[in-house]
């Protein structure tokens, strides 16, 4: 009997409705099943097959497939070609993420990871700074409590992941895997404040959230990602107002001074607040591809949580007051704002302050004479540079070339690259090179070996390489802002693929009608506002503020 072959593809179609009984160890994943791909492989050689439409649309949706000899190709595609395929190999190619095995997940590798806790570094101390306490909530929430926010629960709806069954047994009340805690926090909060003595109470927590996308895009949109969300409960509204604006600013600085881009800060239309809160604060970034990054967010929360919790305090007075409250997050999306405001056809291209590396070494010989010398230079040169706060790292490997090495750390995007070979050694001088200039222009002869003189040049290059990206990043991002008085200027400036500003009074109906006709969204009301009377580009009737519209990852 001749051997069983199996279909190469099988799509079985389902019903459009959400299906709660599609479960994988008890997870019951609440989301649209429109179309189901198995893909059986049989003995057939792959080479020998064309590749479904199937696997084609799979493609499109984060699962790049490719074949790659690791060893030589470390192919870009160039950003002007295709801004995601750039986007993507950058990911792949320097090694920041890889795909995990549930379509929408990945794996930060630790290069990717190391970016993350420099993210992490900055903030922990800010936070700790401006009063907060970092604290542990359990991922698991139970979904009633999701359900006393009204607004909250119809905005997380289609996002959650939920949990039916544990240890065998059908739970007697689902659960949800926390897509945000502030329902949970606040039952706690409920357990812990009882008079205006127990406030202010300010909270961080650094966790993993799960929301469960349908479009997803490494670092900027998976299933699960990393981030702080911060929570604090106050006895008055002036106090929690003064807090949410507060942490937008802590967000703002470090956007401009540690990552070097140019957010815009401001508030978020009501179509666009988050769900629960009275007001949202957003800083909003500018890509390489002049799409909008929500790059952080504080929400003034007022008494929405409180009074659905009852989490409440006795004033001075002895009268019984819900508490006033905020929340606010920054998450992994970050370092893709990093990767997609920065970097170029090369790879990436790091801020020094939030770079893994800051100093890359590449000793340089021929003759096996002269390799202790090199050597033993470079060792000197990395022990010097370490010493004074530099974090440096020397490719001493003799399997590659020099030229190799070159390309490699520039597509890791490491700011300064340090050549040592046997005439500097005797020179006393080695060779730098800085990321962000390319080619001979940014490399110079000559510079001493002496550790007071090196340490003085390295710090100084690595702040004018951080200026210099920011100041690159803010002429970007004003060339690609056009003031519009009309809603056909709006529609031209965003047909362009820029950012339009103008003033806006109209309603959430004329809004949502820009989001539909356009692809545009308000991004926010910035802070900085221009004087003079202004008239609505949609309505023609007096505004008070101007907003910025813009498409978004």
């Amino acid at each position: 009997m001749g051997a069983l072959r199996l279909p190469t593809l099988t799509t079985i179609l389902t019903s459009s409705a959400r299906t709660p009984s599609l479960s994988r160890r008890g997870y019951h994943l609440c989301l649209p099943i429109r179309r189901l791909t198995v893909v059986n492989f049989s003995a057939q050689s792959t080479a020998e097959k064309e590749v479904p439409p199937e696997l084609e649309e799979l493609k499109k949706g984060g699962q790049k497939l490719r074949v790659q000899d690791k060893e030589k190709d470390r192919v870009i595609t160039p950003r002007s070609q295709d801004f995601n395929a750039w986007y993507l190999d950058i990911i792949a190619n320097a090694e920041l993420a890889d795909y995990g095995p549930v379509r929408g997940t990945m794996v930060i590798r630790p290069y990717g990871y190391a970016i993350w806790e420099a993210i992490q570094d900055y903030l922990n101390i800010k936070f700790k700074e401006t009063g907060h306490s970092n604290m542990y909530f359990p991922q698991f929430i139970p979904y009633s409590f999701i359900e006393k926010e009204a607004s909250h629960v119809e905005g997380f709806s289609p996002e959650l992941a939920l949990v039916t069954i544990g240890g065998g047994k059908e739970l007697e009340e689902k659960l949800v895997v926390r897509p945000t805690s502030e329902t949970i926090v606040n039952h706690m909060f409920t357990q812990w404040i009882h008079s205006y003595r127990d406030l202010p109470l300010m909270i961080n927590q650094w966790a993993n959230v799960t929301r469960w996308e349908m479009r997803t895009k490494p670092f900027v949109r998976t299933l699960e990602f990393l981030w702080q969300e911060g929570h604090t409960a106050h006895a008055t509204p002036e106090e929690a107002e003064k807090e949410a604006l507060q942490m937008i600013d802590v967000y703002t600085k470090f956007a401009y001074e540690q990552a070097a881009i140019p957010v815009i800060a401001g508030r978020k239309s009501r179509v666009e607040t988050f769900a629960g809160a009275s007001r949202t604060y957003t800083i909003e970034a500018m890509m390489g591809d002049r799409k909008a990054l929500q790059a952080g967010t504080s929400h003034n929360l007022g008494q929405n949580f409180s009074r659905a919790f009852g989490t409440q305090f006795t004033d001075e007075n002895g009268e019984r007051q819900h508490v006033w409250q905020t929340s606010w997050a920054i998450s992994t999306r970050f370092v893709g704002g990093i990767i997609m405001t920065h970097g170029d056809d090369t790879g990436l291209m790091l801020p020094p302050k939030l770079a893994p590396v800051q100093v890359i070494i590449v000793p340089i010989w021929k003759k096996t004479d002269e390799k202790t010398g090199v050597i033993n230079a470079t060792s000197s040169v990395k022990e010097t540079l370490q010493a004074a706060g530099i974090k440096v790292k020397v490719d001493d490997s003799e399997q590659r070339t020099p030229g190799w090495k070159y390309n490699f750390w520039e597509m890791k995007g490491v700011p300064i690259r340090i050549e040592i070979g046997p005439r500097d050694v005797s020179s006393g001088t080695l060779v730098i090179s800085r990321r962000d200039v390319p080619g001979k222009q940014g490399k110079v002869f000559g510079i001493s070996m002496d550790p007071s003189t090196l340490v003085a040049y390295v710090k100084d290059l690595l702040d004018e390489i951080q200026n210099s990206l920011l100041g690159k990043a803010m002429s970007f991002r004003d060339s690609n802002i056009v003031d519009v008085s009309s809603y056909n200027e709006l529609k031209e400036a965003v047909s362009q693929g820029k950012w339009a500003r103008g003033p806006w009074s109209a309603s959430d109906k004329e809004e949502l009608k820009v989001k539909e006709e356009t692809g545009a969204t308000i991004r926010c009301f910035p802070f900085e506002q221009p004087q003079g009377t202004k008239t609505c580009l949609m309505t023609g009737n007096p505004a008070e503020e101007v907003a910025i519209f813009a498409k978004s990852y």
